[in-house]
């Protein structure tokens, strides 16, 4: 079923956003990819953890704002973010979370209601999804949107700056180019550094630390044309990297490309 589809009807004449409407769907329990909804809406990565490692993560977060652009927090207890939305509430409208206990994920489900706790903060990271629109604009392909699928993602060998506990491989999310697209990539997505900014690496994936392009550690594979370059971005899935190495007694975040959807605008988000 599409977003557009499964959209709830509001009285006439009510002015609804598009971010609003996705997360009302979200709300009801429809789970898939966020890639190319609510177009010219900001989407967030989610980790969420309780107070007395809060502050050890927004210091991580700061030591590394590649991977991890803070763009909204949550006050403790509170699942409300007005910020990046009035009626936003971090315990619904995400399409599938992940429930973590001793690093391992135990539980994948479409609301947090039973996990909620009253000693919680909730992160909202930036999300290349947001950089993706002002590279269609400029006419540059995604492969993963035209395939419908998940953007692939890769822990690498590079090493995120340390916090108290946590520590461990950053991220990246990875699309193909040809050499001059590439480039054009690179223009282009330095002017949004609040959702990962530049690549971090182009080409020769094992570099990194990338055995197999083939074979991501998270969403799904997409092709590699002879004439392209693989071209990788700092990703917001690194914090789950982070968890899991740090074996965090409990924590929340969003399944790899299902994310929050926000009333924030991308061309806000530019620097020009």
């Amino acid at each position: 079923m599409t977003i557009s589809a499964a959209v709830p009807s509001f009285r006439e004449g009510e002015d609804v956003l598009p971010s609003r409407q996705a997360r009302l769907v979200y709300r009801s329990g429809m789970a898939e990819s966020t890639a190319g909804v609510a177009g010219g809406f900001v989407q967030g990565n989610l980790a969420i953890l309780p107070e007395k490692l809060a502050a050890s993560f927004h210091r991580f977060c700061q030591l590394n704002p590649k991977p991890c652009p803070i763009i909204g927090m949550s006050d403790v207890g509170d699942p409300r973010i007005p910020s990046l939305g009035f009626d936003l509430d971090i315990r619904t409208d995400v399409p599938r979370y992940r429930v973590w206990r001793d690093g391992e994920v135990v539980e994948e489900p479409t609301d947090i209601m039973s996990h909620w706790r009253d000693d919680l903060v909730a992160f909202v990271l930036g999300c290349s999804f947001s950089f993706e629109e002002a590279l269609i604009a400029e006419g540059l392909p995604i492969r993963h949107i035209e395939r419908k699928v998940r953007v692939p993602m890769y822990r690498t060998n590079i090493a995120c700056k340390p916090s108290g506990p946590f520590s461990g491989p950053m991220v990246v999310s990875m699309r193909p180019f040809r050499p001059a697209q590439a480039i054009r990539a690179v223009q282009i997505t330095s002017r949004f550094p609040s959702v990962h900014g530049a690549p971090v690496h182009l080409s020769h994936p094992h570099s990194i630390g990338i055995a197999d392009i083939a074979r991501p550690d998270y969403g799904n594979a997409v092709p590699v044309a002879p004439d392209e370059i693989p071209v990788f971005w700092a990703c917001g899935v690194t914090p789950q990297a982070v968890i899991a190495a740090a074996k965090v007694p409990f924590a929340i975040t969003h399944a790899p490309g299902l994310m929050l959807v926000t009333d924030l605008h991308n061309k806000d988000l530019a620097v020009l």
